[in-house]
């Protein structure tokens, strides 16, 4: 059941529709003391419906006498008219209404269903390398060998990011979630015919497919949380999908462990618990693919902000995935956030997976604790996501927070490297707990903050190259810490990654702030707006508002 949001409209006096030709903006003059005296003329704070040459009389003069008008920093962004007041509809020049915005109650149930799967996937990712030493001795392979189960989720996620995110831009939210859900759900069934001693390529071949349902899955909160929840509540919705994600993790810490203890002396044991954990999987994530096929769907019948509704009013034909990959890449802003989101959530998976040779180093048999570290690491950052979210969502101070966070993650970072041979493992459990309060809370930053400096791009886009950045950094930083760890000693292999994150620190700080979707939303297009006249109302077939740099010539 649809609702109006009354946060998307636009304050009109009462009694007083808006000025013909005109859309009141917050501007230079409130769009609340709009009455019908300033129908005469145009006044600041009001923006032009296109359809008018830019070189017309109609354009030329409500342009004279008025400053020139400051512009977004993208070449070109369209938004579509949309109604003046919540809930009515605006008509179109042949009565055809624009689609008002709205929220939908199905949009609990579609985050709902992906955070479920998502987890799922995410605690196939970590369910290996938190007893590396059990799967080393049931498969006779190497810590390397079991390493590469956490890391080909790395691996493939970078040559598979560019054909995903197209298929989600052009082919829409509900077949990528399908997929994804349903590839995870074929992985877990086949390792559930791996539980041999000979079987590792089995085993590898099920992570494999669980590593391409994350491809589909990994860019998805950012879109989700656009297309369903409204302006006010969408960096909570990002950060509650990706709390999914963390949870899985978390469940992964957790639950191996204690599903398949240490039983290196009995076989048929430890492959009877390994099944039981691998069909245990697999009979979950079967559930959920099946709810995936019923509930999810492509997008609510109206959308649910101001933003939204431009972006879907858009004619499919402008659309060029091409071209909104060149964007993003000459979106200097974005390429700083795609580094140092990189190196933030590289070293995330890099501290995941090496975290049980970590613990087993200065605390020998101590599987579970290991675990319940993981865990602790994990459910602090949940808190931190969901913290972020919320704070985002009342302030959008989105580099404040980011810098903050990032500076924060540094100093947990440092303070878990040279506690971690104290000898007390409760000072681990703190400081692994500090450490992910911190790390894992940047995640839904790193999102929110690309789709405000890169709108009207695919969310979906800037979401996969971000994860497409955390994936290179994550394989090269698990080889190198890897590397310095067994060759020297944890502390140097976390040294390591706390001198990339300094320079993160660095590199977030000359990120500059353009919060374009937020601006859209509260009809701010970085400057004072004025009001350019249309010739007559049956201009209004013509409901696009086209801001580019060519325009500002003509006003």
């Amino acid at each position: 059941m649809a609702r109006p949001d009354d946060e998307e409209g636009i304050a009109v006096a009462p009694g007083h529709a808006p000025a013909k030709g005109y859309l009141p903006v917050p501007g230079s003059s409130s769009a609340g003391k709009t009455s019908a005296d300033s129908q005469s003329e145009p006044k600041a704070g009001c923006l032009a419906l296109n359809g008018v040459p830019r070189d017309s009389p109609a354009a030329a003069s409500g342009a004279l006498g008025s400053p020139q008008m400051q512009l977004a920093s993208e070449e070109e962004t369209q938004v579509r008219l949309l109604p003046t007041v919540p809930g009515e509809e605006t008509p179109g020049a042949e009565g055809s209404p624009v689609p008002r915005t709205a929220l939908s109650a199905r949009r609990f149930v579609v985050l709902l269903i992906f955070s479920l799967y998502s987890l799922v996937n995410a605690f196939q990712w970590i369910q290996y390398s938190i007893i590396s030493n059990v799967f080393e001795g049931f498969y006779g392979v190497s810590s390397l060998h079991i390493d590469w189960l956490s890391m080909v989720y790395m691996l493939t996620y970078v040559p598979l990011i560019f054909p995903a995110t197209w298929l989600l831009d052009t082919r829409g939210l509900r077949l990528t979630a399908m997929l994804g859900s349903g590839l995870n759900c074929l992985g877990a069934w086949i390792k559930c015919g791996s539980v041999q001693q000979h079987l590792f390529w089995v085993t590898m071949l099920g992570q494999s497919l669980c590593s391409v349902a994350q491809v589909f899955i990994l860019g998805l909160p950012s879109r989700i949380a656009s297309v369903w929840f409204g302006p006010k509540e969408v960096s909570t919705a990002c950060a509650t999908a990706v709390l999914g994600n963390q949870l899985g993790a978390a469940v992964g810490f957790l639950l191996p462990p204690v599903l398949v203890p240490n039983t290196q002396n009995d076989t048929d044991l430890l492959a009877h618990n390994i099944s039981t954990m691998f069909y245990g999987t697999s009979a979950v994530s079967t559930f959920l693919f099946i709810l995936t096929v019923i509930a999810f769907k492509e997008k609510p019948d109206y959308p649910p902000s101001q933003a939204q509704a431009a972006l879907q009013d858009s004619p499919p034909e402008e659309y060029s995935y091409k071209k909104s990959i060149r964007n993003l890449f000459k979106n200097i802003p974005f390429v700083l956030l795609l580094i140092t989101y990189g190196i933030m959530t590289g070293a995330f998976y890099s501290v995941s997976t090496l975290l049980n040779q970590m613990i087993l180093t200065y605390y020998e048999g101590e599987e579970v604790n290991a675990g319940r570290i993981g865990l602790t690491l994990v459910v602090a950052g949940m808190v931190g996501s969901i913290l972020c979210g919320l704070w985002l969502d009342y302030t959008k101070t989105y580099k404040q927070t980011t810098l903050i966070v990032y500076i924060l993650s540094f100093f947990g970072m440092v303070i878990f490297t040279f506690t971690l041979d104290l000898g007390h493992i409760i000072i681990v459990f703190v400081t692994g707990g500090v450490l992910g309060f911190f790390m894992t809370g940047y995640l839904p930053l790193g999102f929110e903050f690309a789709v405000e400096i890169t709108y009207p791009e695919s969310e979906g886009t800037s979401s996969g190259l971000l994860n497409a950045a955390a994936q290179i950094f994550g394989i090269l930083f698990t080889l190198a810490q890897g590397k310095l760890t067994s060759e020297y000693s944890p502390m140097a292999g976390n040294i390591f990654l706390c001198v990339w994150m300094f320079v993160g620190i660095i590199l977030t700080a000359l990120i500059k702030s353009d919060l374009r979707r937020h601006n859209i939303n509260t009809r701010i297009t970085n400057g004072d707006i004025k009001a350019v006249p249309v010739d007559s109302p049956a201009d209004q077939e013509s409901k696009t508002v086209r801001m580019s740099k060519q325009s500002e010539s003509a006003i």
